[in-house]
């Protein structure tokens, strides 16, 4: 979870008091979020030095590190947090953010170019009027951006912030995307003008704060760009915005861009640094839109702050705690957490919950119901005996597997848990498999080439792991009961999990007799009996397995077989052929084992448990 470090005198002055560090740590724990740590700020920069602690100045701002939920983007700085407590203390009510009632010709307008959807295809403006910074105030704003950056932001692959003195600046806007020569300005802390290009080397090589975010959009043939009307650049998205229109504490009128990936992500960003910092405008809570215009002449007024309705049950609400709450008295506690409800005057057991902009979060009634209980205080819900017991088991397929991993380790085999994702070649073309389309589920945009397609096969993991352990000493035995995952036409999603167990014997021989064996020996285990070796045994199981040659062409030609029991396939082994040895860089004969779980998951009568 993030970690908001909060000046303690002036979070007590907004939030109208002065609390003892027990008393804040209680309001904490009553809102859902924690007192992580006290310090102050140089004590902070010693510890991030590994400085060992020196006398403390006594006149030193005490500084407050509050753990804040992942989800509540609204409260990753000081005027967030002491507006929700204060709204828990019922010291104040929710703001009425209000989109200004300028007129539209005079609104800001940022048209967007076709080529921007090659790179960063969305943005979307707002602006700040009047707004009065002081030191802290401005210090709040940018730590704001750094937390969004850091979390809702993704490090700024999915958004990026640019906030500008509109003073500066000419309207109307344009959000292009140009090659990276074509882009040349004087970016944010330099004094020497640099093409886009040279910009990006120069990060990569002297800036550790700013390089990790050079491969955003390093290899990309165009670079994103905004320009105002007199082709001055506000910023280079997501990397740095423009010396030119940086903020100072003697801004007056900030223009807020947020370029994106997910143009979802992008409002909730947008609105999110302007409810919370409009409460410094001449007019409070009071947003400036600016009008998008996209590639497609179609605009947009941006931002969307509107309330949102949600319709939630109060029997759900009462059930889920486990509490038996009146509806006015729900309503009082979701005023209490910023979501202002009311009962709907159609079904009296329906309340009507209003969500602000502020409150991205809530999605759907459980949020809504988590809010109620925090409002209500966890401590206050009696604790009861379920009317029900439910005694918990572990599934029949994973005690299945717990057993086999056991056997497998008695029988001398060490276990491995290798990746789930594989890359193609190591699916297919290292096994020496063709690929027909029919088998592999494939990722659509793979982060790298290791990790192209889910696993059809646990043996490639296991040769993969002994070549890069080849010079440990022999034998090598190796096993892993893990999923596979297959395509599955009958599946809902298009593909099936599979339990499988797989083994890989390497040594100077190939040991051939090994792998079969251990397969003789899991069948044991199993209690499926062997075609022909026990009759009573057979008329129990109404069955029984057996080998016949394969053609897989994984394994050596004539040294390898596929399991059959009761007319299926269910495993193949034999003794693993030069070329795919030569592939994984394995210098010694190995044997490999490959065989289905799911078939014999049964109980002792032989009836299937999945």
């Amino acid at each position: 979870m993030p970690v908001v470090g909060v000046g303690r005198d002036r979070l007590f002055e907004a939030l109208g008091r002065v609390y003892t560090e027990e008393e804040f740590e209680e309001l904490c724990f009553e809102y859902g979020i924690e007192l992580d740590d006290v310090t102050t700020e140089s004590q902070m920069l010693r510890k991030e030095h590994g400085i060992k602690d020196s006398d403390v100045v006594e006149d030193e701002e005490v500084i407050y590190r509050v753990d804040i939920p992942a989800n509540r983007y609204d409260m990753l700085c000081l005027e967030g947090i002491a507006r929700a407590l204060n709204i828990f203390n019922e010291r104040e009510r929710l703001p009425n953010f209000r989109i200004s009632d300028a007129p539209e010709e005079s609104l800001q307008r940022m048209i967007v170019k076709a080529e921007t959807v090659l790179v960063r295809p969305f943005v979307v403006c707002a602006v700040l009027r009047n707004i009065t910074f002081d030191e802290a105030r401005y210090n709040s704003f940018i730590d704001l951006q750094d937390k969004l950056h850091q979390n809702l932001c993704r490090q700024r692959s999915l958004v990026a912030i640019g906030t500008h003195d509109l003073d500066t600046l000419q309207g109307p806007f344009t959000y292009e995307a140009r090659t990276p020569s074509q882009i040349k300005f004087v970016p944010l802390k330099q004094e020497k003008e640099f093409n886009a290009q040279e910009l990006l080397q120069y990060y990569k090589e002297h800036d550790q704060k700013l390089k990790k975010f050079v491969p955003i959009i390093e290899d990309s043939l165009v670079y994103p760009v905004l320009y105002d009307a007199k082709g001055t650049v506000l910023s280079l998205p997501p990397i740095i915005n423009g010396a030119h229109s940086a903020i100072k504490l003697s801004t007056k009128n900030v223009f807020i861009e947020c370029t994106a990936t997910d143009l979802t992500k992008a409002k909730t960003v947008l609105n999110t640094v302007v409810t919370m910092f409009s409460q410094y405008c001449a007019d409070p809570f009071v947003v400036e839109p600016v009008i998008v215009r996209n590639a497609l002449e179609e605009t947009t007024s941006y931002p969307e702050l509107q309330m949102k309705e949600l319709d939630v049950s109060l029997e759900y609400i009462n059930k889920s705690i486990g509490v038996s709450l009146e509806a006015e008295e729900v309503c009082k506690l979701l005023t209490k957490m910023q979501l202002p409800a009311k009962v709907s005057s159609k079904d009296h057991s329906l309340l009507k919950v209003s969500i602000p902009p502020t409150r991205s979060d809530v999605l759907h009634a459980c949020d809504v119901m988590e809010d109620v209980a925090i409002a209500y205080g966890y401590n206050n819900i009696q604790k009861r005996i379920p009317n029900t017991v439910c005694n918990g088991k572990e599934q029949p397929l994973n005690q299945l597997t717990d057993m086999l991993r056991l056997e497998m380790a008695m029988a001398g085999y060490t276990e491995a848990l290798t990746w789930s994702l594989h890359s193609h070649d190591e699916s297919f073309k290292f096994l020496r498999r063709e690929d027909d389309g029919r088998v592999a589920a494939k990722i659509s945009n793979p982060a790298t080439v290791e990790f192209e397609v889910c696993r059809t096969t646990l043996v490639s993991g296991l040769l993969k792991t002994i070549g890069a352990n080849k010079d440990s000493p022999l034998p090598i035995r190796l096993f892993e009961v893990q999923d596979v995952v297959l395509l599955s036409a009958e599946d809902i999603i298009g593909a099936k999990n599979h339990r499988r167990l797989g083994a890989v014997f390497c040594a100077k021989e190939s040991g051939f007799e090994e792998i079969h064996g251990l397969l003789d020996r899991t069948m044991q285990v199993l209690g499926v009996p062997c075609e022909g070796a026990n009759e009573k045994m057979e008329l129990r199981f109404r069955g029984a397995y057996s080998i016949r040659p394969s053609n897989d062409g994984m394994f050596f030609p004539g040294r390898q077989a596929e399991v059959i029991c009761k007319g299926q396939v269910v495993g193949r082994f034999g003794v693993v052929h030069p070329e795919v040895l030569a592939y994984f860089g394995i210098p010694f004969p190995c044997s490999a084992v490959e065989l289905d779980v799911e078939p014999f998951c049964f109980d002792q009568f032989y009836r299937p448990l999945l």
